[in-house]
């Protein structure tokens, strides 16, 4: 099936508003908070047939059917290195109080000449942490792998796909080392081969891609509460 002939209802790879509230029905979050880059954001294209909400959008959603109280803060401002994101971030989150945060960072730094994975490590690790001394729970995001649906110039794909695995590896070990969801998005998941979840600008996910990372996301989360 196409993009085209698709909708968030009958899109197989989307969880319905009402079935991720129920997946979160004894979720005990009130105030979430969200820090990082685009992807924290919620930049996207907008897809006919899917609502246009970012995956925050959505999981805010689900928490909200399950407590009317629920409250969410966004600070995901785009094109932020990880070391920005914690700088200009972190604090205001932490003063909004959240019992639950999201930590999505690294993406940038993936793509600039260096990678530098021992200082994105270092600023995720400062970040989760102060998350969880707080006492929030705390969820980390693995990226895509776009170039599985044939995306990103042809002679950086090799490295694109490389980086973007190393980027999910250490940030669930720094997930798994403070006791974090880590919400893993499987390179050789068959939605990922798709083009049609991506924008235009073959870097970000659409409407359509950001209904299957938050149906992904409240899976995890249902899986997180658990096994807690």
């Amino acid at each position: 099936m196409t993009e085209t002939t698709l909708s968030e209802w009958t899109d197989p790879a989307v969880l319905p508003a009402a079935e991720a509230a129920a997946l979160l029905a004894d979720a005990p979050w009130r105030r979430m908070a969200t820090i990082g880059d685009s992807v924290a954001a919620g930049v996207r294209d907008p897809v006919p047939g899917y609502r246009d909400l970012s995956w925050t959008d959505r999981v805010e959603e689900a928490l909200r059917r399950v407590a009317p109280e629920f409250t969410a803060l966004n600070l995901g401002r785009r094109d932020l290195v990880a070391a920005e994101v914690a700088a200009a971030q972190l604090r205001p989150a932490l003063e909004f109080r959240p019992d639950l945060a999201f930590v999505v960072a690294g993406g940038n730094d993936m793509l600039r000449r260096e990678f530098d994975t021992a200082g994105v490590r270092r600023e995720l690790a400062a970040m989760i942490s102060a998350f969880r001394a707080a006492g929030a729970d705390v969820v980390t995001i693995g990226l895509l792998d776009i170039t599985v649906a044939g995306l990103g110039p042809p002679r950086y794909r090799d490295v694109m796909s490389a980086r973007t695995r190393r980027l999910a590896a250490l940030t669930a070990d720094v997930a798994a080392e403070f006791g974090a969801c880590h919400v893993d998005n499987p390179p050789d998941h068959p939605v990922a081969a798709d083009p049609g979840i991506y924008s235009a600008d073959q870097l970000h996910l659409n409407a359509r891609g950001h209904a299957f990372a938050a149906a992904n996301t409240v899976r995890a989360l249902a899986a997180y509460l658990a096994s807690a």
